[in-house]
């Protein structure tokens, strides 16, 4: 057999010693080094591959046909023959086939189904620099499998751009490298003056840069246009602005997984002599595909990857920048045939900061799928199988909560019939549970039909850009009919048909025969799949789910009386997400669907709004109120214990607090400072901390914060003293709470800065006092502020005497001009005190 001479042809004699060798290898190679197609091929030769199949993987079906295809016309063969390819909904392979290209699913159902690999020589996973959760999973059950079944199996593990010798040592195999052959790729970026102009948002950029960008590359170099954009709608944007302006003679092709074959062909072949070709692709191009003619690649420089928060059990799609390992495996993608021309629509300061790799899906993808293979591999441990990176213990424990809520696994992580059945189903367990549930209730066609459009795009979009209801209903309305359900929707023909012949291999899997659609059963059925994602209207536009996350779903698209919903699908941001599929069911249905999940409950809670404790009886569905009455006879210490967390969660701000308990509280304050052996301390922090001593067992028969107002908060406090009445005395001695000055007035001592306790008294009734009071057996000098008869201090001071000397003579000069009705004796320590004024006082004494 004679191959094409690719650079990978100077590596093969080293690969095929190392795999005669040895039965694990690991191959780097660049794109477009011909290891997709080569490597295959030249192992058909092997010693010990005696008759067994190669069996290749690929990550996307699009890449798998065309790896297929291009071995094939190698050979001289159509496809089914020497080499075929299986790959969802389609088998090309037949008793003659010896390589056998399949996407990366497809293995761990043959290794599931036969562990020991019967009849299949080698596993080769190309393109594993991606991976992919699927490609994670089938290696770490194709080594296990090796490990015990099959030490003859070979495994051969292909990467372009992930680090090769990680990998080598990682699986204790040897590295096998290709030099490749790449042609020199010019390489453009955006300038920071031109990316300062644009839009903020990613879709907005790229509808603005992408087709000026083409436009340039298209009139200033040869040779066709390779576009990367992250998704459908990108692709859908850019391609409404850039066909009308495009040369007569350029050709404009899509190119993503979903698209039929004649236009996948179409994308992929080279233009027809004397036209060109712009190829709006998606990351699909990045590797395996070689697309005829391209020369010029432009990057947008973003991807569409999945991620999963494990504390809300969602996933949702987002859109990133590229990492630099990407947006190098795109560039190369115009050195393939000669020297080639890369515009990255960012700037090289932006290059220098993205990430070398996106980090792999194992560690941010949902892992039910993987945790329902593992269980039933009979690993319910997954640290006991080998793994580049270990699936996060997060993620593994709500994924097998998830399971067992479906009844796929055990409480003990077992598998289950039901979880079986799911497996065999080829579906993700969600949507293998709503099939296999909506058969048994009768809704099996509906069910298949829900299933194929949720593992799909959606098939409606608006007519003005703006995001299709989210009305499950309205897909299946389109599904049965083949066109818009409502004016302003468009209908995707292809997506349409791939969902129509999606769910009819569903229903031929799931022994379920074909019937009209039943849009009115979404809810129901969507719940069936997505129990963790049941929700009830609050108001507005906002949906409580059963665990208690809270998602925006719009109103205006279902009646008002909906008050039950099954989201299936959730976008917007972990923060904030929005319910972008939905339908709504019937509290029946709810009652019905989740009987054996309905809860009844006594619920006593204090109610902020009423400002009182209400008792009431609810039948609940996790975080989610079916029906709710007043109890009768409610139980004390619940009532209690309720209002007494509510009064702790505010800071027991909510307490009477009157001025005596407020005084009550500076005073030992006051006192815990100087003597803190001896004293409480009354802090905030503190009086929470024992609360349930102090304030608890008081609490007894009361509802309402009305009723704790009645507490005397003063007497609970005096309470706490540790040597009861004997320390309330000792308290009126250390720190009195009035002061009785030589005019005979009883003046309050101000503690609320208990490092220096202030007595505000008029000037004119402390003459005669020559030295500063003090309190706390003599330990603190009260802070004096001597007033005026305006009552407005005129001297601060903790020195009595030292005033009386010198500062009294200042005041008495500013002051007795001022208020020549008040005394203002020439000697104050012998002066009669008094608050009265000279007239007053002299008529008080008979004078």
């Amino acid at each position: 057999m004679l191959l094409p001479n690719l650079p990978i042809q100077a590596a093969l004699p080293e690969l095929t010693a190392a795999l005669q060798a040895h039965n694990r290898v690991v191959l780097q190679a660049p794109p477009g080094a011909g290891k997709t197609t080569l490597v295959p091929l030249a192992l058909l030769e092997a010693d010990w591959r005696q008759e067994g199949k190669i069996l290749m993987l690929e990550p996307r079906r699009l890449a798998a046909r065309a790896a297929a295809t291009r071995m094939a016309q190698l050979l001289g063969e159509p496809v089914g023959q020497t080499v075929g390819y299986r790959v969802r909904l389609e088998n090309k392979v037949s008793a003659q086939t010896r390589i056998e290209v399949v996407t990366e699913g497809i293995l761990t159902r043959l290794v599931q189904d036969d562990p020991a690999l019967e009849g299949i020589a080698a596993v080769l996973f190309d393109e594993f620099h991606e991976r992919s959760l699927q490609a994670d999973l089938g290696l770490a059950l194709t080594l296990d499998a090796q490990s015990v079944l099959r030490p003859d199996l070979r495994l051969l593990v292909m990467s372009a751009t992930l680090d090769a010798a990680r990998l080598g040592t990682w699986l204790q195999a040897p590295v096998v490298s290709s030099e490749g052959r790449m042609h020199p790729v010019a390489t453009h970026y955006l300038s920071p003056r031109r990316a300062a102009g644009l839009p903020n948002r990613p879709a907005e950029r790229m509808a603005e840069l992408t087709p000026a960008t083409v436009r340039q590359a298209l009139a200033e170099h040869e040779g066709d246009v390779l576009v990367f954009l992250p998704g459908l709608a990108d692709q859908r944007r850019v391609s409404e602005r850039l066909e009308p302006a495009l040369p007569a003679e350029v050709d404009l092709h899509v190119l993503h997984g979903e698209l039929p074959l004649d236009k996948q062909d179409a994308a992929l072949r080279p233009a027809p002599v004397g036209r060109r070709k712009v190829v709006l692709a998606t990351s699909i191009a990045e590797t395996s595909l070689t697309i005829e003619g391209v020369r010029v690649v432009v990057d947008a420089g973003y991807a569409r990857v999945p991620r999963f928060i494990p504390r809300t059990g969602l996933t949702t799609l987002e859109t990133v920048p590229v990492s630099q390992a990407a947006s190098d495996q795109r560039r190369g993608r115009a050195g393939r045939l000669g020297p080639g021309i890369c515009y990255r629509l960012w700037t090289e300061t932006d290059h220098d900061q993205l990430p070398a790799h996106l980090a792999p899906e194992i560690l941010t993808a949902d892992l039910s799928s993987l945790t329902l293979e593992l269980a039933l591999w009979g690993a319910t441990d997954a640290t006991a199988l080998q793994w580049l990176d270990v699936p996060p213990a997060p993620a593994l424990a709500q994924a097998r909560e998830l399971l067992v809520r479906l009844g796929a696994l055990t409480p003990a992580g077992q598998p289950t019939a039901h979880g079986r059945e799911l497996a065999r189903l080829g579906l993700p367990p969600r949507l293998g549970h709503l099939v296999v549930r909506g058969r048994e209730l009768g809704h099996g066609p509906t069910a298949c039909a829900l299933a194929a459009l949720l593992a799909e795009r959606d098939v409606l979009r608006a007519t003005d850009g703006q995001p299709a209801p989210p009305d499950l209903r309205l897909r299946l309305e389109a599904l049965q009919t083949g066109r818009a359900p409502l004016p302003g929707l468009v209908a995707d023909a292809g997506g349409v048909r791939r969902v129509r012949e999606a769910a009819q291999a569903l229903r031929n899997r799931a022994g379920v025969k074909a019937a009209d659609l039943e849009p009115d059963t979404a809810g129901l059925l969507a719940a069936l799949a997505y129990p963790d994602r049941l929700g009830q209207r609050e108001g507005g536009e906002r949906l409580r789910l059963v665990t208690g996350q809270r998602v925006a779903l719009p109103s205006e698209f279902f009646a008002a009386d909906d008050t039950f919903f099954a989201a299936a699908y959730l976008d917007g941001t972990a923060a904030a997400p929005r319910a972008a599929m939905a339908a709504p069911l019937s509290r029946t249905e709810v009652e019905e669907l989740f009987a054996e999940q309905i809860e009844e409950q006594s619920e006593v809670r204090f109610d902020a709004t009423t400002g009182r404790v209400v008792a009431r009886r609810l039948r609940r569905l996790g975080a989610l109120v079916l029906s709710e009455a007043n109890q009768p006879n409610p139980d004390a210490e619940a009532i209690a214990a309720a209002l007494f967390e509510a009064l702790k969660a505010a800071d027991l701000r909510n307490l009477n607090w009157t001025e005596a308990a407020q005084q009550l509280r500076e005073r030992l304050t006051f006192l815990h400072l100087h003597f803190p052996e001896e004293w409480p301390d009354v802090s905030d922090e503190a009086l929470l901390a024992d609360a349930a001593e102090w304030l608890a067992p008081h609490l007894a028969g009361l509802r309402s914060l009305g009723e704790v107002a009645r507490l005397d908060v003063a007497e609970l406090l005096l309470q706490r003293l540790p040597n009861g009445w004997a320390q309330r005395q000792e308290l009126d001695r250390l720190a009195p709470s009035h002061l009785e000055v030589p005019s005979g007035s009883h003046v309050r001592i101000d503690y609320s800065e208990p490092a220096a306790p202030v007595l505000a008294v008029k000037l004119q009734e402390v003459f005669g006092l020559l030295d500063t009071p003090r309190i706390a057996n003599g330990r603190v000098p009260l802070t004096m502020h001597l007033l005026s008869p305006a009552q407005r201090p005129v001297q601060v001071t903790r020195d009595l005497r030292s005033f009386w000397q010198s500062g009294y003579f200042e005041v008495r000069k500013d002051l007795r001009g001022r208020y020549p009705k008040h005394p203002w004796p020439d000697d104050p320590l012998t002066a009669v005190p008094t608050k009265l004024t000279k007239k007053r006082f002299e008529q008080s004494n008979g004078q």
